[in-house]
């Protein structure tokens, strides 16, 4: 099993259990590691220790219970496995910059009364593409999607991003959220491009996308997982690619791809270098170049 597959099995294992007492040793043994070399391998993989990721996924959950049910304060730290009332405030003010009273009184009213639920269809996309900073949505049938910012799907923090079909479409179309820049800084390395993805009814497939273009716009570096597709309703799992940037590169695309109809969200992206200890990606088109012209008169 790739180590890509081993951290999705663990993550998919908290993610069941997230409102239960959990330690490093249970987690370590779904996976099959010693809790010394699981520790490692999740830290090198995710880019935080084990104890960090429950702590935010339990805290993103605490978040979500302010906001969407009338819970006690001291309830849900408890519930959320904390020691205290006073340790929860810690670190939800840690990480949201507000202790959690506050946080309710601001956010609770906007999340019940969305700023995507006002107006007519043409509006709310507008609105939801205009507040995706960075991304854009493209594809082979754009104006069948819609790209925004979801306060209630959330994996760490107060938001996430989706993509999601709006409309019956034909077999085949998709479209993307995403982003493009220079790779001039990135040339010689090997970049990971990951982040967490969860899924809703995706009828065809989705997953995360990265390109390496030259300057001449051939195409040097890609993946698409089309080898490893995500495909109908699938909780929080971390997913990644690895492409090198070789030296005639000249622009990087990242994304998201939806084909079909359903829902994706996404959030906590991050684009690192890595060693080469860790493989690329990269999925190659090989094909056999003929000696002479065939089947011109297309007999079958």
């Amino acid at each position: 099993m790739s180590t890509q597959l081993i951290i999705q099995k663990s993550i998919a294992y908290m993610e069941q259990h997230l409102e239960e007492q959990l330690t490093l040793a249970d987690i370590a043994s779904h996976a099959g590691f010693s809790p010394y070399h699981f520790h490692r391998l999740f830290r090198k993989e995710v880019g935080m220790n084990i104890a960090d990721y429950l702590r935010k996924r339990r805290l993103c959950y605490a978040a979500q219970l302010l906001l969407h049910s009338e819970a006690a304060i001291i309830d849900i730290s408890f519930h959320c496995h904390f020691e205290s009332q006073e340790s929860f405030t810690r670190a939800f003010k840690k990480l949201y910059g507000m202790p959690p009273g506050r946080y309710r009184k601001i956010f609770a009213a906007h999340a019940h009364h969305s700023i995507f639920e006002q107006g007519d269809d043409s509006m709310q996309q507008q609105q939801s593409q205009s507040a995706l900073k960075g991304w854009f949505l493209s594809g082979s049938h754009p104006q069948d999607y819609e790209i925004g910012i979801d306060r209630t799907t959330v994996h760490q923090g107060s938001t996430s991003g989706y993509l999601k079909a709006v409309t019956p479409m034909d077999m085949g179309a998709f479209a993307t959220m995403m982003q493009q820049f220079k790779a001039g800084k990135f040339v010689g390395k090997r970049m990971r491009f990951s982040g967490f993805v969860k899924t809703e009814n995706v009828k065809e497939y989705c997953g995360l996308w990265m390109r390496v273009d030259s300057h001449s716009e051939d195409v040097l570096q890609f993946d698409n997982m089309n080898d490893r597709r995500i495909v109908g309703s699938t909780n929080w799992n971390h997913y990644a690619i690895v492409l090198d940037v070789p030296e005639d590169s000249a622009t990087i695309s990242i994304g998201v791809l939806l084909m079909g109809a359903g829902q994706v969200w996404v959030d906590s992206f991050r684009f690192e270098e890595v060693d080469r200890s860790v493989p690329t990606t990269n999925l190659e088109v090989q094909y056999e170049m003929l000696e002479e012209p065939a089947n011109l008169s297309f007999e079958e």
